[in-house]
């Protein structure tokens, strides 16, 4: 049977000769019809009915509506566009409406990322290029080729073909809306909501409004691509610059490259007819325009292959959806031209970075500043601060302004506001271009202009905007010149378009239909409301969108109300131009059958109009002086009303322009920003590169990678230094997106009090309080903004380090340079702190420059402790405070060496202070947490691994008394200063025991050698003064000090011997033997052996002086005593009373009879079950809550002794190995200890334990200098054993018998325990500076002064790297 489809002859815009080729026709997926089909298509016949006859127009539209409802909505048969199809230039159907992948593998990059993260920002530019559009692009991309460094920044995101919204929910997801919502029937109000960097900008004004793109690319994202030159009796209108006005043709070279690079061409006269197109011919003969009708050039691409900038191109789809991004691949915008060219040739390109104003750089710098605030990372969530705590970028030679008419004048009336000199005619004289918006609705013809993602091939709405009627030309007064267009309405649009074309006042509907032709309209209607807006007979199909281009009164204004910019256009939606023109509109709706709408801003907004086309506002001088304008010819803008300009600083986009064009302007601004970049480039001496590229591999490398200049040694230096950084970060990143990691990252803000103060050199606690405390009087406020991101979730949750990068800014104004910009700062999450046991901090550790180029370290770290344990209260607070050093720069090689406590404070003190985090910035930092990955699964998993991590360090934290023992361990390694003795020798003891002696030469060649004879305590061995796991140990002091350093490890010590029930008593005889081999082996030949200086710690101390009283060692012997934490009156401190009184069988006893006589202080996970058991219950011994830990050695030497050690003064080395330096101790040893600590004095061995510190004893004592020392927080001994033996011996001897001044003296140390005092970390610099004062007192006279050597250890203290 014949097939219902008609013949059809399509008659395009000109007399057009058509030929009939007759090809096979074909149904559904290659099945054919009956005959063969004709459709005539410019040159070109297609086949496509059986029926051989011609049609027109107006009889295709009836007989097609008539006869055929959805087939163009079937299935694409072969050949469905005849012979072009297959051509490489010609239309895609719906399958290449939208770009899926760029890539090959669509599972690691779906499309090209030519923007940068902010992580990689140098903090200085030859050039910043302010916004994307054809301004921004035009300078990236010509600054780049001329060899400059350019950093561009754009507020929106980079989105390519394929990302683009294309549903309502899509595109309202993507809405930013700001200004002053001013209806006329209601108050005015401040708005500002929606995504700041969505891709859609409505800008509210009063009179007008408008509406811009936010992207990479700008407003050619969403343009109708519609390439019009300025006529030239615009271009020589009064407002125009002398040297244009005077010279219109000026810019038609700049306008051939503008082409050269956009390759604007008409739509082709061989693609399917567009209705819309055919209607507007139509409507421009019943106007008598005919003449003034075309087809306009427009930047929308109908082939194939590389673009001019060497980006692969697609042909276009027609889909009509470019006012919300075409996602086909065919559009010519700045992203795939200027932007992909600046790329290409090294500039680096930053999204979702709104500026905010410029400043000059400081007298020191030349140049700009430019102040940014970055929306990346969700910092948004932080509302007061995105705007507040600004990050910014260093322009060295030239900003070029290119962020739009509105941008561009709100950046420039901010920074005036913040004292840079500026012409007062900035944000006046802005025009909206004569834009007006109408509709067409429900007209008599078929016009098919409602955009669709996926169109049929057999009805393609196609570009926005294809052809015009110019009426420029012929015009008395050039501003009565005007331009038509046609247009489409994107499908984002589509649910709501009808009832707002319906519903909206002030339509004119049409006059003289009769009934038939009513019916018809309202059948129309309710079609469309039925049956959706596609319905090809519905109301919405058959609907006509128009755009005028037109001359308004450029009396707009653009003003910062609460720092917003809000648009004052003065009497637009009211001019008698305005309304006319709406009346050429109306006859033009009514000569095909339609009602006119005007756009829906004119009723909602109480006659207000809405443009596409904001321009002025930073607008060109008539006559060369700020007085009448902003900036000069060349878009320079002025310092004032003169016509002096701030050199570098140019206007390249919209807001140069001082007059609506008429037209559409994407052309013009192009053209005058290549004449801008153009004439800057000439007077700086700089060569554009005008070779071509090759085609570009998105995905991969520039081919033309810029070579940072360098002005001299210091700059090389640090951009070497820069470089280097920025490609580790980019290392890291790069490979995450090859490996396709996931990652996570957060944002937070502190803000605290630092106190600039060079001298606040310790690192501790009360440093840092008081330094708060000072700045908090001083008010030196301090607050840093700072981003986290980590690209590889795995680094931050396995790698030891758990690092991250930090973005962002510190502002601290008492710290000259305020505000600092931190790039690639280390983020370390738990990281284990070296400096104390069991203990993890948060680090943030970062180089941060100020606008004046000052260059600074910041260090700060939060401790979580042993006192979070079991309570969230203390976690928090933990978490949430910062103690932070500031120091001055120093290079990265210093920075990262190894042999420093902490490389982060390295430098220079300059502040130091507490930051803390507020509860409601903590709130918003939960907000901001964002896992990322290429898939929803991949950001389940990293958020799951993160919080997992998170959770478990946290909980190890917290409930520290719970998580499993900490056995000693074989591997690790914290062994910093393995103090070897010079020599070692065994001792002989009266009674046959065989211990040893270590003695070590002294360093200091510039004093006299002295001995000195040091001995430890009960179960432990020389190590306790030679530490190997501290950087500066007491042999390393006292060797330094001129001193020839013996330790004995005697028969209670780490020997074996100390199995054998020794006692402190019998260890007097250890001690006697080795000051005779001192006496003996180490005396001057020929005199009498001098005596020798001793001290002695805790149960060393007990044993000599047992010595000492009962005369088995010579007083005569001992030069002087310093006596550590005890001498001759042990008293128990009260946890070790209770263990000895409060038990009802004494704890010896009781371990004797459960585990025999020998008590080792070390254990192992292979331990018998009792022992095991033993652990587990130490556990749960009672103690402060800053000292608990899970260290099972630690535990064994509390039960036995007492807590030896404020565990913060020892580090994790110290701490972890604390089973290399005990060993144990026997029942019969503690047995006497206990008794001897509840008696208060020392005594025999048993049975019969006599006190030995009787008067008589006592005596031998006379002429001793003795000095007696005591940790404050001693959990081992009570003070009251250093005091009480001071009162004997001034009670016995009195203090004024020494020549050299007091014989007896007594110290407590604050913040100290017990062993650590010589095993702490700081002992250096508060422990044995005050023993070896009164060593020299004694030794070498009161009138000696220690000098310092100049060694290892004093270049350790002074660079730093040994911490205190």
């Amino acid at each position: 049977m014949p097939s219902a489809i008609p013949n059809i002859t399509a008659t395009a815009a000109g007399d057009i000769k058509t030929t009939e080729v007759e090809v096979p026709a074909t149904n559904g997926f290659g099945k054919k019809l009956n005959g063969s089909a004709t459709w005539h298509v410019g040159d070109h016949d297609h086949a496509r009915s059986t029926s051989p006859s011609n049609c027109s127009i107006n009889s295709f539209n009836q007989s097609f509506n008539a006869n055929v409802t959805d087939a163009w909505d079937q299935p694409i048969p072969d050949g469905a566009f005849g012979t072009y199809e297959t051509e490489a230039g010609g239309p895609r159907s719906r399958t290449y409406a939208r770009i899926r992948s760029w890539g090959d593998d669509p599972k690691t990059a779906r499309f090209p990322r030519i923007s940068k993260p902010v992580e990689l920002m140098r903090h200085s530019y030859d050039c910043v290029v302010i916004g994307s559009g054809y301004g921004g692009g035009v300078a990236a991309s010509r600054m780049a080729r001329a060899g400059e460094s350019v950093c561009l920044l754009e507020r929106g995101k980079e989105r390519w073909p394929g990302e683009y919204p294309e549903g309502t929910g899509d595109a309202l997801g993507q809405l930013h809306y700001s200004g002053e919502f001013a209806p006329g029937w209601l108050p005015r109000k401040i708005v500002d909501g929606g995504d700041p960097t969505g891709m859609f900008h409505m800008i509210f004004g009063n009179g007008q409004n408008a509406i811009v793109c936010n992207g990479l690319g700008g407003t050619s994202l969403m343009n109708a691509n519609v390439y019009l030159e300025a006529d030239k009796d615009t271009l020589q209108l009064e407002a125009w610059p002398v040297e244009i006005r005077g010279n219109p043709d000026c810019l038609d070279p700049y306008y051939e490259k503008a082409a050269e690079v956009l390759e604007p061409e008409p739509y082709p006269e061989d693609w399917p007819r567009l209705p819309k197109l055919d209607l507007l011919q139509k409507q421009a003969t019943y106007m008598n325009m005919e003449d003034k009708f075309r087809r306009v050039k427009q930047t929308t691409r109908f082939r194939n292959g590389p673009n001019s900038c060497g980006v692969e191109m697609s042909p276009s789809a027609l889909t009509g959806q470019d006012t919300t991004g075409l996602n086909d691949g065919s559009k010519n915008t700045t992203l795939v031209t200027y932007l992909a060219d600046a790329w290409n040739w090294g500039a680096d390109m930053f999204c979702e970075s709104e500026v905010r104003y410029i400043t000059k750089a400081p007298d020191n710098q030349t140049g700009y500043i430019v102040y940014f605030a970055w929306h990346g990372r969700n910092r948004g969530h932080f509302k007061a601060n995105l705007h507040g705590d600004l990050m910014w970028v260093h322009a060295r030679k030239a900003v070029f302004l290119g962020a739009g008419a509105i941008g561009t004048t709100e950046i420039l009336l901010r920074s005036r506001n913040m004292g840079l000199e500026l012409s007062e005619k900035i944000g006046r004289n802005m025009s909206g271009n004569g834009d007006i918006l109408g509709f067409g609705y429900n007209v008599d013809h078929e016009v098919n202009a409602m955009g669709k993602p996926f169109p049929s091939p057999y009805h393609p709405i196609g570009p926005c905007i294809t052809g015009i009627i110019d009426n420029r030309a012929g015009h008395d007064n050039p501003l009565d010149g005007y331009v038509i267009e046609e247009g489409t309405m994107p499908g984002a649009l589509a649910p709501f378009l009808q009832a707002m074309l319906e519903l909206l006042p002030g339509s004119v509907e049409p006059t003289g239909e009769g009934l038939v032709d009513k019916v018809k309209a309202n059948l129309a209607r309710v079609g469309s409301a039925l049956l959706g807006p596609y319905f090809r007979k519905g109301a919405i199909e058959r609907t006509q969108v128009y755009l005028i281009m037109s001359h308004d009164s450029n009396q707009a204004y653009l003003a910062l109300k609460d720092d917003k910019p809000v648009l004052e256009f003065i009497g637009v939606g009211r001019s008698d131009h305005v309304k006319y023109l709406n009346q050429v509109l109306e006859k033009a709706t009514k000569a095909v059958g339609g009602t006119f709408v005007r756009n829906p801003f004119y009723a909602l907004m109480g006659q207000q109009q809405v443009t596409v086309h904001p321009i002025g506002g930073a607008y060109m001088a008539r006559d060369g002086t700020g007085s009448t304008g902003v900036t000069n010819h060349r878009g320079e803008v002025f310092a004032g009303p003169g016509k002096e300009t701030h050199p570098g600083l140019i206007v390249t986009d919209a807001a140069a322009i001082p007059t609506a064009l008429g037209a559409n302007p994407f052309a013009t601004i192009t053209a005058l920003a290549e004449r801008s970049v153009d004439l800057y480039a000439k007077d700086m001496g700089l060569e554009i590169k005008t070779m071509k590229n090759g085609i570009l591999d998105l995905f991969g490398s520039p081919q033309y990678p810029h070579h940072h200049r360098h002005y001299g040694w210091k700059e090389h230096i640090e951009d070497t230094q820069e470089s280097a950084k920025i490609n580790s970060a980019k290392s890291a990143i790069t490979a995450a997106r090859r490996m396709n990691d996931a990652g996570f990252g957060f944002t937070e803000v502190m803000s605290g009090y630092i106190h600039r103060d060079k001298g606040l050199k310790r690192d501790n606690v009360d440093t840092y309080v008081l330094a708060a405390r000072t700045a908090k009087s001083l008010s030196e406020t301090a607050r840093f903004f700072l981003s986290v991101q980590s690209f590889n979730i795995r680094s931050i949750v396995h790698d030891p380090n758990h690092r991250a990068l930090l973005t962002g800014t510190f502002v601290c104004p008492t710290i000259e340079g305020s505000p600092f910009m931190v790039q690639r700062g280390d983020f370390n999450l738990f990281l284990l702190d070296r400096k104390a046991p069991g203990t993890r901090n948060l680090t943030y550790d970062f180089d941060m420059r100020g606008i004046n180029g000052r260059k600074l370290h910041f260090h700060g770290y939060k401790v979580v402790d042993s006192s979070v344990a079991l309570s969230p209260f203390h976690f928090w607070k933990s978490t949430s405070t910062l103690y932070v050093t500031i120091t001055e720069a120093v290079p990265e090689s210093e920075r990262r060496c190894s042999d420093a406590d902490e490389s982060g404070l390295l430098g220079e003190i300059v502040a130091k202070g507490i930051m803390r985090i507020q509860p409601a910035d903590f709130l918003s930092e939960v907000m901001t947490l964002t896992p990322t990955g290429s898939s929803l699964l991949q950001k389940v998993m990293s958020a799951g691994n993160f919080l997992t991590f998170f959770t478990r360090k946290s909980m190890s934290l917290l409930l520290a008394p719970l998580t499993p023992l900490q056995y000693p361990s074989q591997t690790y390694t914290g062994f910093v200063n393995n103090t070897i003795p010079t020599k070692s020798f065994k001792i002989r003891a009266r009674d046959g025991v065989v211990t040893s002696l270590h003695m070590w030469e002294p360093t200091n060649p510039t004093v006299e050698p002295k001995n000195l004879f040091m001995i430890p305590g009960a179960s432990v061995d020389h190590q306790i003064y030679a530490l190997p796991t501290i950087r500066y140990n007491a042999v390393n002091y006292f060797r330094r000090a001129g001193y020839r350093v013996f330790v004995p490890v005697h028969r209670i010590g780490m020997l074996m011997v100390a199995q054998n029930d020794w006692t402190t008593f019998d260890t007097r005889l250890d001690l006697r033997a080795c000051l005779e081999k001192i006496r003996n082996d180490f005396s001057e030949p020929g005199k009498d052996p001098e005596p020798t200086y001793t001290i002695a710690h805790c149960m060393g101390s007990v044993a000599l002086s047992t010595g000492l009283l009962d005369g088995t060692i010579p007083a005569s012997w001992i030069k002087g005593l310093t006596c550590s934490q005890v001498f001759m009156n042990p008293i128990w401190h009260t946890m070790n009373m209770i263990k000895i009184m409060a038990l009802p069988i004494p704890a010896d006893r009781l371990y004797r009879f459960l585990a025999g006589d020998w008590f080792s202080f070390s254990t192992g996970k292979n331990d018998s079950l009792l022992q095991k058991a033993f652990n587990e219950l130490l556990r749960f011994m009672p103690d402060e809550r800053k000292e608990l830990c899970n260290n099972a050695s630690c535990h064994r030497c509390t039960l036995a002794l007492g807590r030896c050690w404020n565990h913060r003064n020892l580090n994790e080395a110290t701490h972890r190995q604390i089973d290399r330096f005990f060993g144990g101790a026997s029942m019969t040893l503690m047995h006497l200890l206990m008794k001897q600590g509840v008696a208060g004095g020392v005594m025999g061995n048993g049975p019969l334990y006599e006190r030995l510190d009787t008067p008589d004893n006592i005596r031998r004592l006379k002429g001793i200098p003795i000095m007696l020392f005591v940790g404050r927080d001693n959990a081992v001994l009570s003070p009251e054993s250093t005091e009480r033996t001071y009162e004997i011996l001034t009670d016995t001897f009195g203090t004024g018998d020494d020549v050299n001044g007091v014989q007896y003296r007594r110290r407590v140390v604050p913040d100290y325990g017990h062993l650590d005092c010589w095993m702490g970390r700081n002992a250096w610099k508060d422990v044995y500076p005050f023993v070896r004062e009164e060593v020299d007192r004694v030794v070498r006279g009161e009138a000696y002064h220690f000098q310092e050597p100049r060694d290892e250890f004093k270049k350790l203290i002074d660079s730093g790297k040994l911490l205190y």
